[in-house]
């Protein structure tokens, strides 16, 4: 059987003179997690998938799940409230899988998958719609956070993956 992989999605590079709101305008897939709205971009997204049996990994961090085996290649999973400092629950007929491709600690794309209560949609957004995360304190980590998306429907808080999914944090005990 053939290796199949991902199409490269080349993102374009910004402008000199682009707006952090203009680089963060674009696609993003939104989802639930504990209550709360949350996007990625949609090029790093690559499959949305039903809760699939999870193999355990030990000596991981206390959020990655474990490993699924997706047409024959083997993909971490993370539960996406634990990474987040939410509280676990179990899945559901809404959980949903989103695989992810992250770049690596040696700069190579990985696919790693991350577990969502729901998947809601794709939505546009545009450059006006975004503003940068607020300040938090000093207590609060908003590294992962690109930005927030003001929209009809609410505030949506986009997402780094690059940020939250990495390689390091995998392999935390």
């Amino acid at each position: 059987m053939a290796n199949q992989q991902a199409p490269q999605n080349q993102q374009p590079q910004p402008e000199e003179n682009s707006s952090p709101q203009e680089e963060l305008a674009g696609k993003y897939l939104t989802f639930f997690l504990a209550g709360q709205e949350f996007g990625v971009e949609i090029t790093k997204v690559r499959e949305i998938l039903r809760v699939l049996d999870i193999t355990p990994v030990p000596q991981t961090a206390h959020f990655l799940l474990g490993v699924i085996n997706l047409r024959g290649k083997v993909i971490p999973v993370i539960d996406l409230r634990l990474r987040l400092g939410h509280p676990s629950r179990e899945p559901d007929e809404r959980t949903c899988i989103v695989v992810v491709e992250v770049k690596g600690r040696e700069g190579q794309n990985i696919l790693i998958s991350m577990m969502v209560d729901q998947v809601n949609e794709v939505l546009q957004i545009a450059p006006e719609e975004v503003e940068p995360a607020p300040p938090f304190g000093t207590e609060v980590d908003t590294n992962y956070i690109l930005g927030m998306a003001k929209t009809a429907q609410g505030v949506k808080i986009l997402l780094d993956v690059d940020r939250i999914i990495n390689e390091s944090v995998l392999v935390e005990v």
